[in-house]
């Protein structure tokens, strides 16, 4: 399948989304951004760096939810222009969309904001790509009607990322065959990190299961998932947000090489 609108994106290989769950710095996105560019650079994987200006979705009132949305958005800018990257960032208001479009190419729609219709409607509005995570509580065929709801305000630029689905209170569990579902409505993603978390810990911290990332990445690859999506961090333990599902960053290399293996054997 063909990915819409990003230039080099459709070269054959398997497009990576990746970053640092939010914006931290400045110096810790460039030290992020510029690895992973370095990486996919060598391998011939297209790549779009992802981060959140601000966190909005978070468990206790005392979570970090950014360093200041125009700051962050600056920062993810930068990224664009000195590295020459598309990037992405999560929407979380219908008046969000206006102001992120000015900094990214990409406009993300959290998962449980994924019924949104004017939120959806406002990024469509944009113009800019928008990609719609699925619900945790959706099956892979209500998506279309998310979808429907973009190209029904003007843009056929969509894609839709699976991220697991709640299995209980406490655990997500990712179903395979939503991914080929998904592709008939639109370029699919499989956000591997996310679908590895452990919600509603009674801490209040969001738990994860960081070393299911290679097995999680390989079956996505080989049920043919256009895309995937990866939160990575110089030193998860220390992150200000999902740390416990992210892959370190010098563990990144070696998983997308294993990928692109995957790939090529189907």
């Amino acid at each position: 399948m063909n990915v819409p609108n990003i230039k080099h994106l459709d070269s054959g290989n398997f497009f990576l989304i990746a970053g640092p769950c939010a914006v931290e710095s400045e110096e810790n996105v460039f030290e992020i951004a510029c690895t992973i560019k370095e990486i996919t650079d060598r391998l011939q994987i297209p790549y779009i760096f992802k981060a959140s200006y601000r966190k909005a979705n978070r468990s206790r009132l005392d979570s970090f939810t950014g360093i200041g949305d125009e700051k962050a958005l600056n920062i993810i800018k930068s990224v664009k222009d000195k590295l020459r990257l598309p990037v992405l960032t999560d929407v979380h208001t219908a008046e969000e969309c206006a102001l992120a479009a000015q900094y990214v190419d990409v406009l993300q729609i959290p998962a449980f904001l994924c019924r949104q219709t004017d939120l959806l409607v406002a990024a469509a509005n944009t113009g800019k790509i928008v990609n719609i995570k699925k619900g945790q509580f959706l099956s892979a065929d209500a998506m279309k009607f998310a979808v429907n709801k973009v190209k029904e305000s003007g843009n056929s630029n969509v894609w839709l990322t699976e991220r697991g689905t709640t299995f209980g209170y406490q655990d997500l569990v990712v179903d395979f065959r939503a991914i080929p579902i998904m592709r008939e409505y639109a370029p699919t993603v499989l956000d591997i990190t996310h679908s590895l978390q452990q919600p509603n810990q009674s801490s209040g911290v969001t738990g994860g299961k960081p070393e299911l990332i290679e097995t999680i990445a390989k079956a996505g690859i080989a049920v043919g998932a256009d895309g995937i999506f990866i939160e990575t961090h110089p030193d998860p333990a220390n992150a200000k947000s999902d740390g416990a599902n992210m892959l370190r960053l010098d563990l990144l290399e070696d998983l997308l090489v294993k990928l692109i293996r995957v790939r090529k054997a189907i």
